[in-house]
């Protein structure tokens, strides 16, 4: 016994080194951003910090966020980065870093409750620790890590069968940013999936009243406890966090928060595979329509990922995401081609097609990768069923 507590001892130690050192690399990167910004040309700190932290002086000072234009987000984020005036400028990315760091350690919690050994589950965890990817992102002040956290905390507890702070988590994350409502269908497809009780079986010629039976019976296998637990959760959650708003930033706060990301048509830096036609029809009369029509390759690939794969949570919630970002309308990606996206925006050059061009090249990347994976789930999970078998 003594062993085993000293290993457990070991084992928290050297978790405790791994994480303390991610963050601290992301400090490292913090500060180097204070030096980048005041000695070069091209930035550190990501635009965006710039404008949370005006909107968040707005804030302190009595006024709506939305006084400082392009702040696109819920007045809760200007809220929580109220210490960037008070305190230090620094506050939000520090905060950002360390929900960076949050999000590693969720992550590790989720692997071992799918069944993966300690050693295995910190060893895949360090992968996003110490990935630059995370790591620039969060440190240059971008606020993703936030709804990382949130997205992962309701994940957790969704497989911890905690519904009621899974909702309520679900709730916070779709309102601090309303993509993560893709993640609905799955959720529901997956609460679903655990009612143990036999669907009815309906005999005899097919009349209006087996009908409505068979209708009645769908409608109680999908309004489940669990669903109606978490439904009603994550219902009143967003209700009256977006009545509170509502009431105090009046319609500003629907357009800027909800609706202007459903019309959203960035023409400059987007690696969208639509940007392109976005730029072409930027003028035409049919261009917010095919804004709109352009969530629907999206729509119907988070409905047959959801519909197949919604028995493994995190493993859906991985592809769903993944195909949210790679088909949005929208996609600002932080990776080699941002050449042609500097060109354009900061040398005024006409490269529109080459940055159209390096979104196309980016999608069918992610979309072979995706692809790989999935193939590789299958192979995996057809051997563990001949395995059960033989």
């Amino acid at each position: 016994m003594e062993k085993i507590v000293k290993f457990a001892h070991h084992l928290l130690r050297e978790q405790l080194w791994m994480y303390s050192i991610a963050f601290i690399v992301r400090l490292v990167l913090v500060f180097y951003g204070v030096y980048q910004d005041h000695t070069m040309i091209v930035k550190y700190t990501d635009i965006d910090y710039h404008v949370f932290t005006d909107a968040a002086q707005y804030v302190t000072q009595g006024f709506s966020p939305y006084q400082r234009t392009t702040y696109r987000y819920t007045p809760l984020l200007a809220w929580i980065l109220t210490p960037n005036i008070y305190i230090s400028e620094l506050f939000g990315k520090v905060l950002f870093v360390w929900c960076d760091v949050v999000a590693a350690y969720l992550i590790h919690k989720i692997l071992r409750l799918q069944g993966l050994d300690n050693y295995s589950a910190k060893k895949y965890s360090a992968f996003w620790l110490f990935n630059p990817l995370p790591m620039a992102v969060s440190s240059r002040g971008n606020a993703e890590s936030i709804l990382a956290v949130l997205v992962l905390a309701a994940l957790y507890y969704e497989l911890k069968h905690n519904l009621v702070k899974a909702a309520l988590i679900y709730g916070f994350s779709v309102h601090m940013k309303i993509y993560p409502v893709a993640l609905l269908l799955q959720t529901v497809l997956y609460l679903q999936a655990q009612r143990t009780k036999k669907r009815k079986k309906y005999k005899g010629k097919f009349s209006i009243f087996i009908w409505f039976g068979m209708a009645w019976d769908s409608l109680k296998r999908m309004l489940t406890w669990d669903i109606c637990v978490f439904g009603a959760v994550m219902s009143l959650t967003l209700l009256v966090l977006n009545c509170a708003f509502y009431h105090m930033y009046g319609w500003d706060f629907l357009e800027h928060t909800y609706l202007y990301h459903l019309t959203r048509r960035d023409i400059r830096h987007n690696f969208s595979p639509y940007f392109y036609m976005l730029y072409v029809k930027a003028e035409n009369d049919w261009s917010v329509s095919l804004g709109l029509a352009a969530f629907l390759p999206q729509i119907l690939l988070l409905c047959v990922v959801s519909g197949t794969y919604y028995k493994d949570l995190p493993f859906c919630c991985f592809l769903n995401i993944s195909i949210f970002v790679s088909f949005n309308k929208v996609c600002t990606s932080q990776a080699l081609w941002l050449a042609p996206a500097y060109f354009l925006e900061f040398e005024g050059k006409n490269t529109f097609l080459h940055v159209w061009l390096a979104g196309l090249l980016f999608l069918i990347i992610n979309c072979y990768i995706l692809t790989q994976i999935i193939t590789r789930y299958k192979l995996k999970e057809e051997n563990k069923a001949k395995d059960k078998w033989q």
